[in-house]
């Protein structure tokens, strides 16, 4: 009987998830932070 072992990729480790976590909240901070100073922009162009 043959074993055969299948390529897998090693497991991510906690600290690369953290790392994407803080990449998304950064990137989401920094568009409602854009978002809110256009709104803020053409809120004050629109006296």
């Amino acid at each position: 009987m043959q074993v055969v072992r299948e390529s897998v990729t090693p497991a991510r480790r906690v600290r690369h998830d953290v790392r994407d976590g803080l990449a998304v909240m950064a990137f989401s901070a920094a568009v409602s932070i854009g978002l809110a100073l256009t709104f803020t922009l053409l809120v004050g162009l629109g006296k």
